[in-house]
């Protein structure tokens, strides 16, 4: 520990993790290890798929790489603190690192919103604009826009991670979560924190969710207006099967977003919200690459050409 103006700095903080009950831990690290290998081979088997087969380079399976790329780094982030603490026994981490995992986690967090957005736009070109699309939706375009995610993700979390590095004085170094987050660290700092309070609560509200749900929805109604015109119902449903995929992706996120922001703080104890926190942070990372899998027939005939299945993957 060393002093910082008169007040208490530290150089690492102690993550608490989920529960201090062994039975627990173990259940916990085996869970999170398995989520690990799952999301891991799902995404990485995916990736490989789309650069290997050019059937799949098209734009929106450019995004999709994209969005597998957010989720293996967005779960390699966020609970590898948890087996590597329950095998090494060290709960310790330096206060850069720290800083570092905030940072990460919450750009990562925010790109996966900024990348299903963009996908959402390419499904209302692709609906919306079919005859147009490929000169729409070139290359280019499609980098500009993958780019453009990735570096609203940086800047617009950068602010918050400046304000909370700035800190120096704290009450405990004990984070009582499994990864450095910005609320957890704000309880337990005893700096003056209503700067960043309301940046939080303004960046968080409007810039990470609703300008992403809103523009989102708003492809969606045109999508399904366009949907809705089309006079055949095999036409109608060839429609609605290109945005399925991406339409399931959307509304589990922001159920799963809802669902862990707009929960009672009075109806769950403290431990119990850090294992929902766990199944929101693993969900997303872990469904996404099930769902593009399971209801894509080019991801499933890409994966059946790869693999020799013939007819075993239908």
């Amino acid at each position: 520990m060393q002093m910082c103006l008169n007040k208490t700095f530290t150089d690492y903080f102690i993550i608490k993790g989920i529960s201090d009950v062994l039975e627990i831990q173990i259940t916990i690290f085996i869970l999170v290890l398995l989520v690990y290998l799952i999301t891991l081979g799902g995404n990485m088997t995916i990736l490989l798929l789309i650069c290997l087969d050019s059937h799949l380079h098209t734009p929106m399976y450019f995004f999709l790489a994209n969005l597998s790329i957010v989720d293996m780094s967005c779960i390699a982030t966020a609970l590898h603190k948890i087996p590597t603490s329950f095998v090494t026994g060290d709960k310790t981490i330096s206060f850069l690192g720290c800083m570092a995992q905030t940072f990460m986690a919450g750009s990562l967090s925010v790109h996966e919103l900024f990348i299903l957005t963009a996908m959402s736009y390419d499904r209302y070109v692709a609906v919306c604009n079919p005859l147009n699309y490929h000169l729409i939706m070139n290359h280019r375009n499609c980098a500009l826009l993958a780019s453009l995610c990735w570096a609203l993700g940086f800047l617009l979390v950068s602010p918050l991670a400046g304000i909370l590095s700035s800190f120096c004085c704290y009450s405990s170094i004990e984070i009582n979560h499994f990864l450095c987050d910005i609320v957890p660290i704000m309880k337990i700092t005893c700096s003056d924190t209503s700067v960043l309070d309301i940046l939080f609560f303004f960046e968080g509200l409007f810039l990470f969710i609703i300008a992403p749900f809103l523009l989102t929805f708003v492809s969606y109604v045109f999508i399904i207006a366009a949907i809705l015109k089309i006079r055949s119902n095999t036409g109608r449903r060839k429609a609605f099967y290109t945005c399925s995929s991406h339409l399931t992706a959307v509304i589990l996120l922001y159920t799963i977003l809802v669902s862990q922001y707009l929960t009672p703080s009075s109806t769950s104890t403290l431990d119990s919200k850090k294992l929902y926190a766990l199944f929101n942070t693993a969900a997303i990372p872990l469904l996404n690459p099930l769902i593009y899998s399971l209801k894509n027939k080019d991801v499933k005939a890409c994966l059946r050409r790869r693999l020799n299945l013939g007819e075993v993957i239908t």
